[in-house]
């Protein structure tokens, strides 16, 4: 059985608060549970963080697997600390692949190259346009008077 320590929702609408819980990974959200670990009440200011860190150090010894937020919140209660024996360092998250952005840079400079050719190209076109559109109106305002 693969458990996990995540957040379990409670409160009223618009009023959340979460309970920490070790649980069966395939079990639902707000399901079944094996125990409670402790609460977070975010809508405190600051937030409210009462876990039993022992309890929590206890099921990641033994394999539980820690969502991201209780990760985070476990961090902020010195349980992860524990956990992992070393000085809270800062969290490095991975980057999206920079490399795409690179080879986009390339062809945006080659199009910046070629619009002011096509820009001076419509402007040609459209000193065209209105000459033709006067010779028409004229032409049409003649037919009218006749």
């Amino acid at each position: 059985m693969a458990v996990k320590l995540r957040l379990v929702r409670t409160g009223k609408k618009k009023q959340p608060t979460y309970r920490l819980v070790a649980a069966d990974s395939r079990s639902p959200r707000n399901g079944r549970f094996i125990e409670i670990l402790g609460t977070y009440e975010p809508r405190h200011d600051p937030s409210v963080i009462k876990f039993d860190n022992d309890r929590a150090v206890h099921w990641l010894r033994h394999g539980a697997q820690p969502t991201e937020t209780v990760e985070k919140l476990l961090r902020i209660s010195g349980a992860w600390e524990q956990f992992t024996g070393k000085p809270l360092e800062p969290v490095v998250y991975p980057e999206k692949k920079s490399a795409p952005l690179e080879a986009s840079e390339e062809p945006v400079a080659e199009e910046a190259s070629e619009e002011p050719a096509a820009e001076e190209a419509v402007a040609e076109e459209a000193s065209e346009e209105p000459a033709a559109e006067e010779s028409s109106e004229s032409e049409n305002s003649k037919e009218e008077e006749q």
